[in-house]
């Protein structure tokens, strides 16, 4: 049991009755109000600012009875504890200066791992590997907007031909760095949170099958029945070592039945949050048709791909084609014709096959942020070649700074911090 917070030396003197020397394990009985023995154990004291949360915190480490630890919560609640928050312990640790955001939630990166790529990752990022390369960025921006500022305050002081030059090398520079640190922050979420692919398409064209086939099990229901498919259907498969979250879809299509409007309503939720959209048709139906606005909404840098299905019943090949409308794969998911084609399209697709050795946690607020401040330094790039005033490159600068100050938490909001905290589990 963690107690963190101005009380819990108070809280350590009215439970253990003896004095604790910080950082030294004590063995020690643990009483009540009245002095009665609720447990024993070892009891731990970590005096501020040295440790976890940057506070006073105490440990006890009890027996693992659900009565005695209960006994033991409520008399620590009666000392003036409270229960604490999702994520709080971690949440105060980065409010205290202990972590940046990025250490904090690769915290919950680390106990969330499902394998050892993505603990290590975790690992790499708790140590603040991430962070590095984020605030490596944030100097050299730093450095060019203080140099144009400084120009501004005394006007007199021109940026000479050299200085000029020197300020196009450091923001080409950045703008470099951002774009590797894109790559490598997309492979970080990835590993972190898996590639998210949508399977859509009409009513009946053997969505469900499709997703039965790629998980080896009957995940969804499947039937002659046009719409049987009314909620968003979720399995993880594991492909080359990288976690891919499929989603079965109800069809889209018109219609005035309730239940599958809100079905297609989930659909088009799950397609506007996609990395990759697995459009079915039926390729036997010789009715098939563009679906035009059917796949509105795909953000941006998701892909889309046609997945053909039913070639058993036209006599077609599998295969994996490149087209001017987007890829194509042919498959049968009945007879499973295709379909390894498909699990090796969809592993190219992503250019991953094993992280590399310094490969380091990232979410896609992470992601998000860095194309923000890659559009930032395009534009100050852009402005400063074109000559089009110092203050306009400068504002451009500061833009690109304030999102880089997000991901770390130098600058954030307490609605982003309630979101990213809320999501930890209790005790962390």
């Amino acid at each position: 049991m963690r107690v963190s917070g101005p009380l819990a030396r108070a809280i350590a003197e009215n439970i253990v009755h003896r004095p604790l020397l910080p950082r030294v394990a004590t063995y020690a009985r643990f009483v009540g109000t009245g002095g009665e023995m609720l447990d024993q154990g070892i009891a731990l004291l970590y005096g501020a600012p040295h440790s976890y949360t940057g506070e006073d915190v105490l440990e006890l480490h009890a027996h693992g009875s659900p009565v005695a630890l209960n006994l033991l919560l409520q008399r620590v609640s009666s000392l003036g504890a409270r229960l604490a928050h999702p994520g709080e312990f971690s949440e105060r640790a980065f409010l205290n200066g202990k972590l940046d955001l990025t250490q904090a939630e690769a915290i919950a990166d680390l106990i969330n791992s499902a394998t050892a790529e993505t603990a290590r990752a975790a690992l790499r990022s708790l140590e603040g590997e991430f962070s590095a390369r984020v605030r490596e960025i944030l100097g050299q921006l730093v450095a060019v907007r203080a140099h144009l500022e400084g120009t501004l305050d005394f006007p007199e002081e021109e940026i000479d031909a050299a200085d000029s030059a020197g300020l196009g090398e450091q923001l080409a520079g950045a703008l470099s760095a951002t774009a590797r640190l894109i790559t490598q922050s997309n492979l970080g979420r990835m590993l972190t949170d898996g590639v998210r692919v949508v399977i859509a398409g009409p009513p009946n064209v053997g969505k469900s099958s499709l997703l039965n086939r790629l998980a080896r099990e009957d995940c969804a229901i499947v039937t002659a029945v046009a719409g049987t498919t009314r909620d968003a259907i979720h399995v993880e498969i594991r492909l080359g070592g990288l976690p891919f979250h499929f989603t079965d879809t109800a069809g889209l299509r018109a219609t005035s039945d309730p239940v599958e409007s809100e079905g297609i309503r989930r659909t088009r939720a799950a397609i506007a949050q996609a990395d990759h959209v697995l459009f079915v048709l039926d390729e036997s139906d010789p009715g098939i048709r563009d679906p035009g606005d059917e796949i509105e909404g795909l953000p941006a840098g998701a892909r889309l791909t046609w997945v053909h299905n039913k070639i058993d019943l036209i006599d077609v090949e599998p295969a994996a084609r490149a087209g001017p409308s987007g890829d194509a794969v042919y498959l049968s998911a009945k007879t499973g014709a295709g379909v390894a084609l498909l699990e090796q399209y969809l592993e190219s697709c992503v250019d991953y096959h094993e992280a590399p050795a310094g490969a380091f946690s990232a979410r896609k607020r992470h992601v998000d942020a860095l194309r923000r401040v890659q559009t930032c330094v395009q534009d100050a790039q852009e402005a400063f070649l074109a000559a089009r005033g110092q203050e306009l490159v400068a504002e451009h600068l500061r833009l690109a700074q304030q999102t880089l100050s997000e991901i770390t938490g130098d600058f954030t909001s307490e609605d982003l911090l309630g979101e990213i905290f809320s999501t930890f589990c209790v005790g962390k």
